[in-house]
């Protein structure tokens, strides 16, 4: 049977990329969104357009409820889940800590942390071998911000991923004699579409010198990290983190 994967926030970025690459490397897709349902229409146009198989499925990564329906969406049209790839994600207006408000840390956290570990849960009661699963892969979409801490700007959202490094580790030792293997990529300084959240759409062009590599990276290299932990080469890879930075 065709494999499925389900991609959280794929409607764009590094989530549609990585949808349209699952797709070509024969993964039948499940695109995530939450409120742009053009945007995730057009990346399953794509990848039917392509000879692929996918679906789009609204679901507010924080709403547990709205996730639980996901999931359940998965079940009924594909009927198996063999993939993970959690990597929706918000940040807010760049700030000093000094002016962040509890209301905005709550906002950051139910989306980037709280999300990420209902999604684990529901894969894992559907993939892990001990409840009759065929067991799978869990990639989770941290942040090179959870090792640097994005001081002056996002060290809400480098909390958060470093939040997320923590539940990649513990979580690939609790599930790997289940057949489910967990791992994680850090992206660095990635031209998408996150960074107009921020307040700053040109941060790319303005902190690229000081990558190593000067220049920002694309979501399709991102993707290509993303799915080698797919690969029969990373069948012994699990709790491992691939830092897509540039050097940075």
């Amino acid at each position: 049977m065709q494999k499925v994967m389900l991609v959280t926030g794929a409607s764009r970025g590094i989530g549609a990329a990585t949808a349209i690459m699952a797709a070509q490397r024969g993964y039948a897709v499940c695109v995530n969104y939450k409120q742009n349902a053009g945007a995730a229409e057009a990346v399953v146009a794509r990848i039917a357009a392509a000879g692929g198989r996918a679906i789009a499925v609204q679901a507010d990564m924080a709403d547990e409820a709205q996730i639980r329906s996901l999931f359940s969406a998965i079940d009924s049209h594909f009927g198996r889940l063999d993939g993970l790839v959690n990597n929706a994600g918000i940040l807010e207006r760049q700030s000093p800590l000094r002016d962040m408000d509890a209301a905005r840390l709550r906002r950051i956290l139910e989306v980037n942390v709280v999300s990420v570990f209902a999604c684990c849960r529901e894969a894992v009661r559907r993939m892990s071998t001990r409840d009759g699963g065929q067991g799978g892969v869990i990639v989770n979409v941290s942040s090179m911000a959870a090792r640097l801490g994005s001081p002056g700007e996002y060290i809400d959202y480098a909390a958060s991923k470093g939040a997320i490094d923590t539940l990649t580790i513990g979580l690939s030792k609790e599930v790997a004699d289940e057949g489910i293997r967990v791992n994680a990529v850090r992206p660095g300084v990635i031209d998408t579409e996150i960074h107009a959240s921020g307040g700053e759409p040109g941060r790319v062009e303005r902190v690229k010198h000081s990558v190593p590599l000067r220049r920002g990276g694309t979501a399709e290299e991102v993707a290509g990290a993303i799915m080698w932990f797919f690969t029969p080469e990373a069948a012994y890879s699990t709790g491992a983190f691939l830092d897509v930075s540039g050097g940075r």
